[in-house]
């Protein structure tokens, strides 16, 4: 009977790991392959409103500011809102300094989260696009016009622009790149193929009238608001020629709570949209499941993996060598952790990184179980 138990938790583990980091990655390649989906691109010029929601931003305001006063659009056709949420820094201060007649700031007192900021924010924009980006990152020139050319087609709802890590000094912060482009290269085959799950709150944009006011204290607007542009029958796609940068956490330590919170959102946005979980309502139900949710499952899964391949490891040599392999990948990960020089040797890194999300994805399931005030940033 325990073997029985132990066969049957090996198999469906082991199945369900290799179609969510194998198996549905090539599904969505291949039907970009064989069915692709093009997107009529070409030159428009709307209306565009750039939205943009921050707590404590100092740091990065000015910068940000230079950045979209550089965009290669006509000055005349954006407005620009900067929805301040709780900020006891100089950020207000800065901000309202700039002499850009564009620019509209609003200073919320008390914290609410990015989710009200936005629906406040939105509320006071004329544009016929709109362009969500984060203070902290640096955007192309040509950003906003590369993702308005999308939206030409009129199946197009929304596009998300490509989030680029800089400044790998570390071996975790090089696995969290490649991570990262591995992510990358699924939302362009899901462009491809139809639409992409989510798009980079770092740089998105798209149709003013498909918005709808967002939960209060949503976590996930990145991943909603295109669920729901593709519940109203428009595609999400993901135009790689829209450029943001970031620089991605140094350390584990540095990353948790950023991530943490994050994977917690998944969990939120099965509580605040149930309708993601029935395939008569939400057009990209398999996308979702296998994307996101199978995702929060894989350190359940793999430790399922492991405590049953252990069982039957003298039933079979098949069973032998997954464990092996198992014990070799946490192998590694210590050793990436106890040498951070080795660190930086491929197989390490990608191990060391995948050992880290996979433990802040089990960590965000107890986040959420404690409720934390996840929207809180």
């Amino acid at each position: 009977m325990i073997s029985h138990l132990a066969w049957l938790a090996c198999w469906t583990s082991a199945l369900l790991l290799v179609h969510v980091f194998v198996g549905y990655p090539v599904l969505v390649w291949l039907q970009a392959r064989l069915r692709p989906q093009p997107v009529a691109r070409h030159a428009i010029l709307p209306t565009v409103s750039i939205v943009i929601a921050v707590h404590d931003g100092a740091g990065f305001i000015r910068a940000k500011l230079a950045s979209l006063q550089a965009l290669d659009y006509p000055a005349e056709l954006i407005d620009i809102v900067i929805a301040c949420d709780g900020c006891h820094d100089s950020t207000v201060t800065t901000a309202r300094r700039s002499t850009d007649p564009r620019l509209t700031v609003l200073d919320f007192p008390n914290r609410r989260g990015k989710a009200a900021c936005l629906n406040d924010a939105v509320a006071l924009t004329r544009g016929e696009v709109l362009l969500f980006t984060d203070v902290r990152q640096k955007l192309s020139p040509t950003a906003l016009t590369e993702l308005v050319a999308n939206l030409a087609d009129p199946t197009v709802g929304a596009v998300g622009g490509e989030l680029h890590m800089e400044n790998l000094r570390t071996g975790f912060a090089q696995g969290v790149d490649f991570y990262w482009r591995y992510e990358k290269g699924i939302r362009h085959a899901e462009s491809r193929s139809g639409s992409t799950i989510g798009v980079s709150g770092a740089l998105y944009a798209m149709r003013r009238r498909l918005f709808q006011p967002i939960p209060p204290g949503t976590v996930l607007d990145d991943v909603l608001v295109p669920m729901r542009v593709a519940a109203q029958g428009k595609r999400v796609v993901f135009e790689p020629r829209a450029m943001a940068w970031d620089q991605p956490s140094q350390v584990p330590e540095d990353e948790r709570r950023r991530k943490i919170r994050t994977l917690a959102g998944n969990y939120q946005l099965i509580q605040l949209a149930p309708w993601l979980l029935l395939p008569w309502r939400n057009p990209l139900w398999l996308r979702f499941v296998s994307h996101k949710l199978l995702r929060l499952c894989a350190p359940w899964l793999i430790l399922t993996l492991t405590l049953s391949s252990g069982v039957l490891f003298t039933r079979h040599p098949m069973y032998a060598v997954a464990f092996c392999c198992l014990v070799a990948g946490a192998l590694m990960v210590g050793l990436a952790r106890l040498r951070p020089t080795l660190g930086r040797l491929l197989p390490l890194r990608i191990a060391l990184a995948f050992f880290y999300l996979n433990l802040f994805a089990a960590q965000a399931l107890l986040a959420f179980a404690r409720n934390r005030r996840l929207h809180l940033w």
